[in-house]
């Protein structure tokens, strides 16, 4: 039975994929139509063969609206631009011809993009909306050393910041990242003018699946992990392949231990690889000469058939293709996992690794210091300081007993259960909706925003319209 009377509580989300910000969405609608609320999903985009099973497969009531007039992007630019006007095409669609109406929505659950915010707070003025912020947008974009790119963002980043503005309560994903958003936008933590501060809502990880394999026998708390190469201590990375991940430093703390102990050792840099994106390509061609010049023996596979065929000496693996059973496979099998992002929003690969029980060395930065308990799950060390993250790995692979491993992992394995599941997640956001739809909604729009919006908006439309005349004429 429900906590709370149900609702009908209305999703916008801009593209359906298989990303983080899209895994999240997905699990906050399930988390709450598991307390019985309605749950309605819009999108401009969701391709079937590329997007999580609950987007396709009827768990979830998804609509693709908005996608008709406006192209994702024009020749490959202007995503930002079409990404907001496709917004307003599907609110205003769904709007006008009743669809929206039909829903009798209760709320509104916003993220990414908050431009449409003000369109719904006028059509919709007794309906409260959250906006669930990932992490500003106007610090996620790069290349923005030409001055032509910066005024060009300068609207956009003014839009962000004035759109949250307009949203009853706003969620972000850890208190890092809410340091972040009241630091850019002080206004909207000022206490004066919002009914309630900014919340933090964790991501969460699947511990159902965890708790079903334990069940069914496929999880022995006291085995040791099954070994995908036999006789190897694994170190295990997972991380997309992108130069903000920082995935050398792996490699020079592996580096900085004596060869003789990293015999019979191995660190696997597995990750997301698109040979379609310039970044990941050039990113793993310069670890790859990094961990030539290092002296450490390396190879790079695509899949699990070749990795598991490598010669015995090989001391690092790239593996570039990590579906979710070979995730599993590599978590069963590693001794360390090493998380070397600084400063990440949040970070879920932390999360999956002490749920199945490993370790977990982390930067002391971000994300990690809400998710691992230095000492107790894991540890925590300055990203600057290789010697402390190649103390660590000596300490694990060869100093560390088999049972200590084992208690920390349990430990692990019971933080996350506790504090980043499937409940714990539903149990805080209804909270959230709960109290902004019973609280009252401030004047937070006042002429002058609107004027300036104004003043945006209509020199943007008059650029593109000009450029696709120049275009098609």
């Amino acid at each position: 039975m429900p906590s709370t009377p149900p609702k009908s509580i209305i999703f916008f989300h801009p593209d359906l994929g298989i990303g983080g910000a899209e895994r999240l969405i997905l699990d906050a609608a399930l988390a709450l139509q598991s307390k019985g609320h309605k749950i309605t999903i819009f999108t401009s985009h969701r391709d079937p063969s590329h997007c999580f099973d609950e987007a396709r497969d009827g768990t979830l009531d998804v609509r693709v609206r908005g996608n008709t007039i406006f192209p994702a992007t024009l020749f490959g630019r202007f995503k930002i631009l079409f990404s907001i006007l496709r917004q307003l095409h599907l609110l205003i669609a769904i709007t006008f011809f009743g669809e929206l109406a039909r829903l009798k929505p209760d709320a509104f659950f916003i993220d990414q993009l908050a431009a449409g915010i003000p369109f719904l707070r006028w059509r919709w003025p007794d309906t409260r909306i959250l906006f669930y912020c990932h992490f500003p947008d106007l610090l996620l974009v790069q290349n923005r050393t030409r001055w032509w790119k910066r005024i060009w963002r300068l609207p956009f980043d003014w839009l962000e910041g004035w759109g949250m503005k307009g949203a009853d309560k706003i969620v972000v994903n850890s208190g890092f990242t809410k340091g972040v958003v009241e630091e850019i936008w002080p206004a909207l933590a000022d206490e004066k003018n919002r009914v309630h501060d900014i919340g933090v809502v964790y991501p969460c990880v699947d511990t159902k699946a965890s708790n079903t394999e334990k069940a069914n026998g496929r999880i022995d708390a006291g085995a040791k992990p099954e070994e995908l190469w036999k006789g190897k201590k694994i170190t295990l990375s997972i991380n997309r392949f992108e130069r903000k991940k920082n995935i050398g430093l792996a490699l020079q703390a592996f580096h900085g231990m004596n060869p003789q102990d990293r015999q019979h050792v191995r660190l696997v840099l597995a990750g997301g690889y698109d040979p379609r994106v310039e970044e990941n390509v050039q990113y793993h061609n310069e670890l790859s000469k990094l961990a030539e010049k290092l002296g450490l023996r390396a190879a790079t596979t695509k899949n699990m058939v070749t990795a598991l065929s490598i010669p015995d000496d090989i001391e690092v693996l790239f593996l570039l293709s990590v579906p979710a059973q070979l995730k599993t496979m590599l978590l069963s099998s590693a001794r360390l996992l090493v998380y070397t992002p600084t400063n990440e929003h949040f970070g879920i690969v932390p999360l999956e690794a002490m749920l199945a029980g490993v370790s977990v060395l982390a930067a002391d930065s971000g994300g990690p210091l809400e998710t691992v308990l230095d000492g107790k799950t894991g540890w925590l060390r300055s990203a600057e300081d290789i010697s402390q993250w190649t103390e660590i790995m000596q300490r694990v692979l060869h100093q560390l007993s088999d049972n200590e491993l084992h208690q920390m992992g349990k430990e692990g394995k019971r933080w996350v259960e506790s504090e980043f599941s499937e409940t714990k997640m539903a149990d805080r956001l209804d909270d959230e909706i709960t109290t902004m739809v019973s609280s009252p909604r401030q004047i937070v729009l006042e002429l002058a925003d609107l004027l300036l919006g104004l003043g945006v908006a209509v020199p943007l439309l008059i650029a593109l319209y000009a450029v696709m005349r120049r275009i098609t004429g």
